[in-house]
């Protein structure tokens, strides 16, 4: 049963909220609920994010794109968003953060990896607080 409950949104739902919610599961574990989803669900998962979770042994391609009206209907521990601006929703919580991550979706694949790294030491971060 999971004690807390955490959402990753961002536009396309394609990159960085997905690797938001992969590193919650892998580092908070069964105590975090980890959702994700974007106000513009692009349907897909970015190639160069499956390679790059892939090389820390997480299969990103097991998760499908979610639209908001598709996430669980609760009050979360906190929501992260990150680059939607004005298009993000607003979900009810008791924390809310902006992450200021740049898209990696055009980025080659070592600056993929830096803004990877970036999102999960802030997730680490983040669990440590919940």
């Amino acid at each position: 049963m999971t004690s807390r409950n955490v959402l990753f949104v961002c536009i396309e739902n394609s990159n960085r909220s997905r690797m938001a919610e992969a590193f919650a599961r892998i580092h908070g574990g069964p105590a975090i609920g980890s959702y994700r989803s974007g106000p513009r669900p692009s349907g897909i998962v970015n190639p160069k994010a499956i390679a790059a979770m892939a090389e820390l042994w997480y299969d990103l391609a097991k998760h499908g794109s979610k639209p908001l009206d598709q996430i669980p209907d609760v009050e979360y521990d906190a929501v992260v968003t990150m680059g939607c601006g004005d298009a993000c929703p607003f979900v009810r919580a008791k924390r809310r953060e902006v992450w200021s991550i740049p898209d990696p979706k055009h980025m080659p694949p070592e600056e993929f990896r830096k803004v990877r790294d970036l999102i999960e030491g802030k997730v680490k971060a983040l669990l440590a607080e919940l």
